[in-house]
């Protein structure tokens, strides 16, 4: 394994890591601990998820450089490109859509059910199968 593939697989797997104990962990739970009702949750949420994706924007340009200038097997770059993409997309079309309808919750205002957080989960589930498939390739050079 090259030193660019080291760093691929380890930001792979830091990152798996983030969005296992961040989407699929503290999100919900958040919502069960006594006295957080829905606002409260929210506005928690929108600062964790900030600073989450601050981080993956972070790792993924780690992984984008290590392909880019190391010695990398083939492959890791297709392999790359799913959870970057996933994030992009996240970030650009499905964030914008959450944040308005958490700024109208924020507000006081009943929002109703959002099919555009089934969305994000769906995608989270996406990244998190795509950054165990890179960080296995890159593992395995």
């Amino acid at each position: 394994m090259s030193g660019g593939q080291g760093t691929v697989a380890a930001a792979a797997f830091v990152w798996l890591g983030m969005v296992l104990a961040i989407s699929f962990l503290e999100a919900p739970l958040k919502f069960r601990a006594p006295g957080v009702d829905l606002r409260l949750g929210l506005g928690i949420g929108r600062i964790v998820f900030k600073a989450l994706n601050l981080v993956e924007l972070v790792l993924a340009v780690l992984i984008a450089g290590a392909l880019a200038f190391g010695d990398t097997a083939d492959g890791l770059l297709t392999a790359a490109c799913v959870p970057i993409g996933v994030l992009i997309a996240q970030l650009l079309l499905v964030r914008p859509a959450l944040t308005k309808r958490s700024n109208r919750v924020l507000a006081g205002e009943d929002a109703g059910g959002s099919r555009v957080h089934l969305i994000y989960v769906a995608a989270e589930v996406v990244k998190v199968a795509a950054l165990v498939v890179l960080g296995v390739a890159a593992l395995r050079g």
